[in-house]
């Protein structure tokens, strides 16, 4: 007998999403579906406006990946225009992004996915010394990981406990199944999620030097950069430095170890292996080191097939609203998108509670229309962004940067490179390209101050031509996958603003065809070891560290109300 269960809402995400799945007698998942069930009106809000203001509106998008979005909008701009920036302004750029994925791929293992892995409360009954003794199987310069330190952090657990609350370890799972750190692993894990709440300070630091606030920098505009007093100051290119030494010497005393501890804890967890989900890989270049060297290069693999990458036709990219809540279902290339409104609503249907109790839920139309989301295809298909296809497809393409430190990740937990298509190769892949980026981001750096020498110059002029059509789009690589930006411009104001961001990729419906995207396929075939409490399914979608704000950018034009949600926060329900 199939039964439906329904996660909602997704929590330690950016945005609103839920996920139904149906399951069978023996909890196997047979089909899902996810849903945005918020929207926001970025792109129809852009239209008429001048197109030198794209950055600074499409960085209000979302309140984590501002940076990303506000460097989207200007390239896209600066591309439809034909505008080279100065190298200045690219390398500085260029490390403004190594800033983000320091502090954004942190923060998502520590305070966002990490608690899908660790058992907080178990830590409460480890060893601080021999918790501290196993640290060095990890790494031998352990971080925050002295017998002291460690008591300390299990007294300020503990006395959230006694105050008859966990504090923001609260409403999770603890005591599932399907962990798999000792105690004492569990202490280790949890005393760098403390010092990344430090850290993670640290981090936003870096990019306001050089953005003159985080979130939401200001100092990008068409053409270059205008933070020209703080490239020419020694002092704060100094401040930049020793601050970049503090965050990536976390990265590699606490984040690496404590990856390479969770690969081999759950190295035969099987709701973790396997389920690459969506076998179709996209990434693209970015970070530039210098005027033609960048440390991620770019590529598609198709059907899982490493032998074989393939280069981006942009031509073939569309997306299509069969399953979402548009009116224009047919695939549309970005440049002709189209984001009119047809919200079809819910059913109801009897559902699994957490008590294990059917009971009558408003449900997903899964026949037909069922999130904010569409669902972008490359030549029809759908393909998965974001760390793991970063580092599998830069793998596969021999990139030194990467397979350094892939095969050292590989040696230290002893998996096989097929470990890394899976839930655990996504949190992997994730450390990994922060790793691969907090190691050569100098590089940038030392190339920066190296030109600065000799060429001072940090924007370009350019005239926009209100008699002509331009068209242009930026494509790159942010925190959670391949973002990329399409504009037009006609009589010197924006035509027409499309975004299609990682998670419309990754949290896609499915498409005429019935094809699922990659949150959808990933979840399928997963077998739950108790269905009132579906860690799994948690723990997957959370390896794609979802940013729904980021996917979703629609509203009615008159004004009118859509439909309306109420989130309860403390409720106990799935």
């Amino acid at each position: 007998m199939s039964r439906r269960i329904v996660v909602d809402p997704i929590t330690r995400i950016e945005g609103h999403l839920r996920v139904d799945v149906e399951v069978d007698d023996n909890n196997v998942v047979t089909e899902a579906y996810a849903s945005s069930t918020l929207w926001r009106g970025m792109e129809t809000i852009l239209k008429g406006r001048d197109p030198r203001d794209a950055g600074l509106f499409t960085q209000r998008i979302c309140g984590v990946c501002t940076y990303s979005h506000y460097k989207a909008g200007v390239e896209a701009v600066e591309n439809a225009l034909g505008i080279t920036p100065p190298l200045n302004a690219v390398l500085t750029r260029s490390l403004m992004l190594s800033a983000l994925f320091m502090h954004d791929h942190s923060v998502h293992f520590y305070q966002l996915h990490g608690l899908d892995w660790v058992d907080v409360v178990s830590a409460l009954d480890a060893d601080p010394k021999k918790a501290s003794e196993l640290a060095f199987n990890y790494t031998d310069k352990p971080l925050a990981t002295g017998e002291d330190h460690l008591k300390v952090v299990q007294e300020r657990v503990a006395a959230f406990v006694k105050k008859g609350h966990l504090g923001p370890f609260a409403n999770a799972y603890w005591g599932h199944s399907t962990y798999h750190l000792t105690p004492e692993e569990n202490l280790i894990a949890l005393s760098h999620y403390l010092e990344c709440l430090r850290i993670q300070r640290t981090a936003a630091q870096m990019m306001a030097i050089f953005g003159a606030k985080q979130p939401h920098p200001q100092s990008l505009t068409v053409g270059g950069v205008t933070c020209v007093m703080d490239l020419l100051s020694p002092s704060r290119l100094g401040e930049f430095l020793t601050k970049f030494q503090e965050v990536a010497d976390f990265i590699n005393r606490a984040y690496y170890p404590d990856l390479v501890m969770a690969g081999r804890a759950y190295a035969n967890e099987g709701s973790v292996l396997n389920n690459v989900g969506t076998p179709n890989l996209f990434t693209y270049k970015e970070f530039y080191m210098n005027a033609n060297d960048t440390i991620f290069d770019s590529g598609i693999i198709l059907n899982g097939d490493l032998s074989k990458v393939y280069e981006l036709d942009e031509s073939k990219i569309t997306e299509e609203a069969t399953h979402a809540w548009f009116s224009d279902n047919e695939p549309l290339h970005p440049y002709d998108g189209k984001n009119n409104p047809k919200y079809t609503g819910f059913k109801e249907m009897d559902t699994l509670n957490s008590k294990g109790e059917m009971v009558k839920t408003k449900v997903l139309d899964s026949s037909g229309k069922y999130t904010w989301i569409k669902a972008p295809r490359y030549d029809g298909k759908p393909l998965q962004v974001g760390p793991l296809a970063n580092v599998v497809v830069n793998y596969a393409k021999g990139n030194p940067r990467v397979v350094k430190v892939v095969d050292q990740f590989l040696q230290d937990t002893g998996l096989p490179i097929s470990a890394v298509l899976s839930t655990l190769g996504r949190a992997a892949c994730r450390m990994i390209e922060t790793k691969v980026v907090a190691e050569n981001a100098m590089t940038t750096f030392n190339n920066l101050v190296a030109n600065l020498k000799v060429d001072q110059s940090t924007c370009v002029p350019y005239k926009i031509d209100k008699n002509k059509e331009y068209k242009g789009r930026y494509i790159g690589n942010v925190p959670r996958g391949v973002l990329s930006h399409w504009v037009r411009i006609k009589n010197g104001v924006i035509e027409n603003y499309q975004c299609v961001v990682p998670s419309t990729w990754n949290a896609s419906p499915k498409d005429a065809s019935g094809v699922r995207g990659p949150y959808e396929e990933a979840i399928v075939g997963l077998k739950i070891a108790d269905v009132t409490q579906p860690l799994e399914i948690v723990r997957i979608i959370h390896s794609f560290d979802p940013c729904i704000a980021c996917a979703v950018h629609v509203m009615d034009t008159k004004g009118n109300e859509i439909s309306s949600y109420k989130v309860n926060p403390n409720s106990t329900s799935c």
